[in-house]
């Protein structure tokens, strides 16, 4: 549809959705849901999408992190986590959190 449209707003999201749902239904498509995720991640960017930024990056984490790719998952979370500076106790900044602290803990 965004296609369709041209509307770019939920790109990033519809995108991170779309890799989330791959490892949900088809784990073996791992390597396409990676692409989602990183895909997500340059739309939200290019848009200074923060906040889409930061879901994004909380997925493909949790992706390398599974992985055995620890330290590239910490590096990429904390570089947007560290951006926010309100909103804490917002549920994607706690999942953020707590997926920094997990991968930090795991050194």
């Amino acid at each position: 549809m965004a296609n369709a449209t041209g509307e770019r707003f939920y790109e990033a999201e519809l995108l991170r959705l779309k890799g989330d749902w791959l490892l949900a239904h088809r784990p073996a498509q791992s390597a396409e849901a990676e692409d989602c995720y990183q895909h997500a991640l340059a739309v939200a960017r290019k848009q200074q999408a923060k906040f889409r930024e930061l879901r994004a990056s909380v997925s493909l984490a949790r992706l390398w992190s599974d992985q055995g790719k620890r330290a590239e998952a910490r590096d990429l979370l904390s570089s947007i986590y560290g951006w926010f500076t309100e909103g804490i106790d917002t549920p994607v900044l706690r999942e953020a959190k707590a997926l920094l602290d997990e991968l930090t803990e795991s050194r």
